[in-house]
């Protein structure tokens, strides 16, 4: 940076949300100064959906990057609205942490091994939609509050498991407390789980391209693709869709290399009762425009009917 300012940081409460903007705190080499923002997210133990949605984790510190009260704001990239922001842009997205989901059992038990009838908690429509069509004859049950407290209710006895992303549990070194990684043929991730987004006005060049140095190339055009998809099919952080991209290098006949992007998307039914999952490939230069096809199929066989009812 041509500047010698200290940045101010935006960040979420949260013991996990800190956590993520330390890492990227230290990452930058310049001096920097947290500052703590609290969302409409964090303030309430309501259901995600019943509190607004899609953006309650993030509008309040948007509104201070446009206010100049803070230089730069870290989120989850899963939180994100998928319409973007007036005056702000991601400057960075660092490489990603593991996507999937983790399940945190009593007496170290797997999903398998849970009995019919079992409690099972999450704050999330999607891996409670697609726990109850594994049709196992979980309970499944609303939970929120952050990462301690649904560990706590498990201890307690209150669930007999929780599910939560595996990249939270390992940012706050508490992985070792999962009893079983979720395979993402039983359950599918949240576009952008595990990767982190980092957001500045659009109007300071200097922190753009200092940021530009942070971004990682393959993981931005995964959650690309993944987001892609779940604008297309008009659904919000809350709704049932889920979908993961991974980046792989792919040589035809000829021996000629390229990179492309596969893509796997879900809807499934709030109660599990219906499910389409699909999956598509495509150039990693068109990442949004693989999403987008793949969401067009998925909606082609029902998905749009799936997600009545889901906040957008």
């Amino acid at each position: 940076m041509t500047t010698t300012r200290v940045l101010r940081v935006g960040t979420r409460g949260s013991a996990l949300a800190r956590i993520q903007t330390n890492l990227i705190a230290d990452a930058l080499g310049v001096p920097t100064e947290i500052v703590p923002i609290a969302t409409a997210g964090d303030r309430s133990a309501a259901p995600v959906e019943q509190i607004g949605g899609t953006g309650v984790f993030v509008s309040a510190l948007r509104d201070a990057l446009q206010r100049n009260e803070i230089d730069i704001a870290v989120h989850s990239y899963k939180d994100l609205p998928t319409a973007p922001a007036d005056s702000v842009v991601i400057g960075a997205v660092p490489p990603r942490e593991d996507p999937r989901d983790a399940l945190v059992a009593r007496d170290g038990l797997t999903l398998g091994e849970l009995l019919p009838g079992s409690r099972v908690g999450t704050g999330s429509p999607r891996r409670a939609a697609q726990l109850r069509a594994l049709g196992l004859g979980l309970v499944v049950e609303p939970l929120r509050g952050n990462v301690d407290t649904r560990l706590r209710r498990v201890a307690e006895g209150a669930f007999d498991a929780v599910v939560l992303a595996l990249a939270g549990l390992r940012r706050l070194g508490r992985d070792g407390e999962v009893t079983e990684i979720l395979d993402p043929i039983q359950v599918l991730p949240a576009p952008a789980q595990g990767a982190l987004a980092v957001e500045c006005r659009t109007s300071d060049l200097d922190l753009i391209n200092l940021l530009s140095t942070m971004d990682d190339a393959d993981t931005r055009a995964a959650v690309v693709a993944e987001r892609a998809l779940l604008a297309a099919l008009e659904a919000g952080c809350t709704a049932p869709v889920a979908a993961l991209a991974e980046i792989a290098e792919v040589s035809d006949d000829a021996g000629v290399v390229s990179t492309e992007v596969f893509l796997r998307g879900s809807v499934t039914a709030p109660d599990g009762s219906r499910a389409v999952r699909l999956s598509a490939t495509g150039p990693v230069t068109d990442a949004d425009g693989v999403g987008r096809r793949l969401a067009a199929e998925l909606i082609s066989e029902g998905a749009d009917t799936m997600m009545m009812g889901s906040s957008t």
